[in-house]
């Protein structure tokens, strides 16, 4: 079921604030709970199961912090959901074989089907999507610029 929690919330935006302010060094947790005003006691675990399932690279140490696995143009919406799911290891009422003979044939069908369109068009949003959209919003970014030298 696509459920819409504040965990899987917590999870999309720390990865979008991850790419958004990447910089030469990692994104540290504290910076990331400041700026998205998320409890650290939520992110400290989404995080690491986001490195867990290889959306995030974690790096230990006092210039340690987060980066994306993978460039933003190949990390989706879709993936979070998947992971964060995981995570929270709810289970799905729509997959739920007992009921009346309307509801499992009739409603519950309408559901999964939206819950599947849903899906095909987060799997399809990259988090590079985001970050453009934040960056045409004129939403600050920390990232330090990395200068491009060209000869």
């Amino acid at each position: 079921m696509l459920r819409l929690s504040k965990k899987l919330l917590f999870a999309i935006e720390a990865v979008v604030d991850i790419a958004y302010n990447a910089g030469p060094t990692p994104v540290r947790s504290t910076d990331i709970s400041r700026r998205q005003k998320i409890p650290r006691r939520y992110l400290e675990q989404v995080l690491q199961h986001l490195v867990h399932n290889r959306v995030l690279a974690g790096q230990r140490g006092p210039r340690g912090g987060y980066r994306l696995a993978r460039e933003r143009r190949r990390i989706t919406v879709g993936e979070i959901i998947r992971v964060v799911r995981d995570l929270e290891g709810t289970s799905d009422p729509v997959s739920d074989t007992e009921g009346s003979e309307i509801g499992v044939r009739v409603v519950r069908p309408i559901w999964i089907e939206m819950q599947s369109e849903m899906m095909e068009r987060l799997e399809n949003l990259t988090i590079e999507e985001l970050c453009n959209r934040a960056h045409k919003l004129d939403i600050p970014s920390e990232a330090n610029p990395v200068s491009d030298f060209s000869i």
